[in-house]
């Protein structure tokens, strides 16, 4: 038997796999080992799989006699060479959140991805609060028995975050496999990779130079919780921006600024939080633009009136560039503006 063979069978619905020590290997940490030779499964899977017990080694080591199979539960024991590591992996138990018939715009989607086009107000993973109704109940009730057990739970694996009032792409792991590649990929955030994350943003007045960097680090407010603000010590978090288009009050004078932003990093809040930051909050955003409420009056009635029904922050996720996690290709969708940001930016345009 070559020593970097790797057998499996399915039974039942769960899966058996076994993994023989090579010569390089040995010495090295069970998990380590099973992470670079089974790809399919997490890193995180696997260290869960090892300490429930379902991972077990046996074959004769050199100068003993034939050790019988046994659990082993420490993710950092030591392996050897020779040594047949069998791991059972069971079926993937039903998710929490339930499956709910609810309408997706699907963008792409294969064995291992799923993109959809959100819209404002889908709030993509169920809280308090927010229990049912929620993108997770859509994609259990829409991909069905194709999840292949995330983490050992029959789940879509959710590896970025759309605001629930944040519209635009958002792409999905189906598997262990793809979780794995698009977090590392969503974690570099195109430093050694191509990935890129694009956003429309409508912001209060126009910035000062037609393209930007905003470098300022973001970590909770320190006295809304709910909130993020830029503080000192905080995490890395920046932003890029090219101003795309200008608009002027009813005077003349420019009130706002549509801005193309790109992300080189994935805070919470963040191109809200830079924005507000540098003195131009997004339309609409309640939360860090409430002392921009006053401005509304500096627009043309129409747009004032197409601001109030939109009652959401202007903010679409625009593009998306990323690695297929199982072929490598260079992937790349664009999706244009909503219908009400696209009411809301002719109405501005109107005015001018």
């Amino acid at each position: 038997m070559p020593d970097s063979i790797v057998h499996s069978s399915i039974a039942h619905s769960a899966q058996r796999l076994e993994v023989v020590v090579a010569g390089d290997e040995g010495s090295a940490r069970l998990d380590r080992v099973l992470a670079q030779r089974l790809p399919e499964l997490s890193r995180s899977r696997l260290k869960t799989l090892i300490q429930a017990g379902h991972v077990q080694i046996g074959q004769p080591r050199t100068g003993q006699a034939t050790i019988k199979a046994a659990a082993i539960r420490d993710p950092a024991y030591h392996v050897t060479k020779g040594d047949t590591i069998t791991i059972d992996v069971p079926e993937a138990t039903d998710p929490a959140p339930r499956a709910e018939n609810i309408a997706l715009d699907i963008v792409y989607e294969d064995d291992d991805i799923i993109v959809i086009d959100k819209p404002a107000g889908l709030v993509v993973h169920p809280a308090a609060g927010h229990e049912t109704g929620t993108l997770v109940n859509a994609l259990i009730a829409h991909c069905e028995a194709s999840l292949s057990g995330i983490g050992g739970v029959r789940r879509p694996g959710i590896v970025h975050r759309l605001d629930k009032d944040t519209s635009g792409l958002m792409v999905i792991a189906k598997n262990d496999l793809a979780h794995q590649s698009l977090s590392a990929q969503f974690a570099d955030h195109g430093r050694t990779n191509e990935m890129e994350r694009g956003y429309l943003a409508f912001a209060w007045g126009v910035p000062r130079h037609i393209k930007g960097t905003i470098d300022a680090p973001i970590d909770r407010h320190p006295h809304a919780r709910e909130k993020m603000a830029v503080r000192e010590g905080g995490r890395e978090a920046v932003t890029h921006y090219e101003v795309r288009q200008t608009f002027a009050a009813a005077d003349g004078k420019p009130v706002a600024s549509l801005l193309a932003c790109r992300l080189a990093t994935g805070r919470t809040h963040q191109i809200r939080v830079h924005l507000a930051h540098i003195g131009h909050p997004l339309l609409g955003d309640s939360v860090y633009g409430q002392h921009f409420k006053t401005k509304t009056n500096q627009l043309a009635p129409a747009a004032q009136k197409a601001l109030a029904a939109l009652d959401r922050q202007a903010l679409h996720a625009y593009l998306l560039v990323l690695e297929h996690p199982r072929s490598g290709q260079l992937l790349r969708w664009e999706r244009p503006l909503p219908e009400d940001l696209l009411l809301l930016q002719s109405r501005l345009e109107a005015a001018q």
